[in-house]
């Protein structure tokens, strides 16, 4: 420990030391160039780890696994759920649970909920001791008899076989002086619905309403393709930022639609607005071994293959998008079945049904349901399959017909789930009508927000579960990636390229150095670099530390004594930015961390960063840090900035500041007994 507590106060201050001492130059690191194919290295050493060579390897994504899997390795960040968050932690915790209102308030539940449920989450937290709050959007649609948060209030409470308190939306400051008591189990926060702030995901609100809790639990899968204040914003504001039960469940749902080792794995199809849903289309032409088009953009794809269809049937702009997907299909050779007939129904005679052909459809009939000869050509096809994604409105519009082409669909999909099929279910789909008809279908067989699954096909990121960005990182094994894991502990937030740390991990063999980095392709650099020096007490995470460091360092076996934040991008520290860096979950977790005497370094060349850095750390770190000088050198600016890096290792950037002339703004701060 004096080891440590002497590198604390001073020893371990470079103050001669350049940043050309460090082994690796500025060039040898370019910036924004991509990082170069490992294949392509010429220079291997002979002392490289090939235990820590192997763990970098199973750290970074497979470069021919990269290249097919590009949009399933970005849409799934590591998030920490509710089962794996130490139960222990959540005793006395006040927890912000962001409910799904869909599946919590409906007034006729049309399945029983499996163990694992939005129930589960709010019962769970509760056991554990935790002080939950649940906040929620709900509209009367949902249940006509919970227009107020009270009337809501005391139908969870009945779902919930707890006590439910109604609590109007005033200051934020009232969270920290909850009382819990006898009459209250549970808090239940007003409808969020038509507040203005919740839709524009306002970064003061959000502070607001986060204000006093402790963790935050997203339970809101449904949600999860918005921007909104109560599943977003507040992310930036809580410790520790999880996933619910259920949210848990749908996450595991989006994965198993992307897995392809059972097959034959076909895409039944239903629903319109082909234009919109392009991209997702095209995504599954790539995963699945063929397309069945079984709703309203069957005719816009019969069109594209040049069949002539009824105007009337046809969305306007949806050309164009339709022959790219039959041509994304047939670049892999991918069936596109059709339906060939269909039931119709009479626009003014309701009652009358007839089945026509598409190229015999007359006036004033419209389709409705899947006829014979469809059923005949898909039935076999599903016959042969492992694997189904079943995705949108069976039929093409609602009609009166019971016992029509997506009632037999739905019996065959029934059987093969009893068969070892794996079906999946997305959307509602008379979901409630296909589990009373089939014992073999389950919840588990059902996505039930189809916009969430639609969104994630497309290819974009999920806001809701991006929130929980690298909550919960992967297991990092200490022993493998440094030979001596008590060592103490550096941290660079934001580390770059990696220039600071190389250097200071060249000279302080004492110690052991950690970079999180967000940038995956800088962490490839760093990693790549690593490999091949043969050094072994520096690391490179690739990671969101916002919410990610309590996680990740908690976990290491030593002592953390020193973490640095060196010029973070501005652009982060705009408070209407929801990805800035600096959050009061980062400021509490460094202090929390730190050992006594432990340091934190920051600086940066814009002075309003570094004011805002300042201000951020002494006001979340609540009298754990305070400021600090040099002891050993008057180097202290009047208006408190140090005059010189007290590592004497310089990062790029500060290089490349300096080099300009222009000045950096710094800070050392320590930890403290209160």
């Amino acid at each position: 420990m004096s080891q440590v507590l002497n590198f604390l106060q001073g020893h371990l201050l470079f103050h001669n030391f350049g940043a050309q001492n460090c082994g690796l130059s500025p060039s040898q690191l370019p910036h924004k160039s991509c990082f170069p194919n490992r294949k392509r290295v010429r220079i291997f050493l002979p002392q490289v780890n090939s235990k820590l060579v192997n763990h970098i390897e199973q750290s970074l994504p497979d470069n021919k696994a990269e290249a097919c899997d590009r949009d399933e390795l970005c849409s799934f960040p590591y998030v920490q759920t509710l089962s794996e968050f130490p139960k222990e932690e959540l005793f006395r915790k006040v927890v912000m649970v962001r409910f799904d209102s869909s599946i919590l308030l409906l007034g006729k539940k049309e399945y029983q909920s499996p163990p694992a449920s939005a129930l589960s989450t709010i019962k769970y937290l509760h056991d554990a001791g935790a002080k939950v709050i649940l906040v929620g959007s709900w509209s009367r649609d949902i249940n006509l008899g919970l227009s107020s948060a009270e009337s809501a209030a005391e139908f969870l409470s009945s779902m919930l076989k707890l006590k439910v308190v109604p609590m109007k939306l005033v200051s934020r400051s009232t969270h920290s002086q909850m009382e819990y008591g006898e009459n209250s189990d549970v808090l239940l926060l007003e409808n969020l619905s038509e507040i203005k702030m919740e839709l524009a995901n306002c970064s003061k609100f959000a502070k607001e309403l986060a204000s006093g809790v402790d963790i935050f639990v997203n339970d809101a899968f449904s949600q999860s393709h918005k921007v909104l204040a109560s599943t977003v914003g507040v992310a930036c504001f809580c410790s520790a930022c999880i996933a619910g039960f259920y949210f848990e469940e749908g996450l595991y749902q989006l994965k198993k639609i992307t897995r392809t080792t059972n097959r034959p794995y076909v895409a039944i199809i239903g629903g319109r607005n082909l234009a919109g849903k392009a991209a997702a289309l095209r995504f599954l032409a790539s995963k699945c071994d063929a397309l069945v088009f079984v709703g309203s953009m069957a005719f816009q794809i019969i069109h594209a293959m040049g069949v002539p269809v009824p105007v009337k049937l046809l969305e306007l702009g949806a050309l164009k998008e339709a022959v790219r997907i039959v041509e994304s299909a047939n670049s892999r050779n991918v069936p596109i079945v059709l339906p060939k007939d269909f039931w119709c129904m009479n626009d003014v005679f309701p009652e009358q049904m007839e089945i026509f052909s598409i190229d015999s459809m007359l006036d004033g009939w419209r389709p409705v349901d899947l006829g014979p000869l469809s059923l005949q050509k898909i039935i076999p096809l599903l016959s042969e399959c492992k694997k189904i994604l079943c995705i949108g409105p069976l039929k093409f519009s609602s009609s009166r017909q019971e016992e029509g082409g997506v009632s037999k669909l739905a019996e065959v999909l029934s059987s093969l789930i009893q068969s070892t099929c794996d079906v999946t279910f997305v959307g509602k789909m008379e979901s409630g009508g296909l589990l009373r008809k089939s014992t073999s279908i389950s919840v588990d067989n059902f996505v039930k927000n189809a916009s969430v699954v639609w969104e994630f096909l497309k290819g974009k990121r999920l806001p809701g579960l991006m929130a929980l960005d690298r909550a919960y990182p992967f297991d990092i094994k200490w022993d493998i990636a440094y030979a001596d894991p008590m060592r103490p502990l550096v941290v660079d937030v934001g580390s770059g390229n990696g220039l600071f740390l190389f250097g200071m991990a060249k000279s302080r063999k004492d110690l052991n150095f950690l970079g999180l980095e967000i940038n995956l392709k800088l962490v490839k650099r760093c990693l790549d670099h690593l490999h091949h020096s043969g050094m072994q007490n520096v690391y490179f995470i690739t990671t969101n530390a916002t919410t990610s460091f309590r996680s990740i360092v908690s976990r290491y076996p030593g002592d953390l004594v020193l973490v640095s934040i060196q010029c973070p991008n501005p652009d982060f520290n705009k408070p209407e930015h929801r990805w800035r860096m600096l959050q009061r979950s980062l400021v509490e977790a460094v202090a929390d961390l730190l050992i006594f005497g432990g340091k934190v370094y920051l600086q940066s060349d814009i002075e309003a960063v570094a004011l805002r850095m300042k201000k951020e750390f002494i006001e979340y770190s609540k009298g754990k840090l305070v400021l600090v000088h040099d002891p050993e050198t008057d180097s202290v600016q009047q208006r408190g900035w140090l005059m010189e890096n007290p590592f004497g290792v310089r990062s790029d950037w500060e290089q490349h500041v300096l080099d300009r002339g222009e000045p950096m703004y710094r800070l050392l701060l320590s930890k403290v007994e209160k």
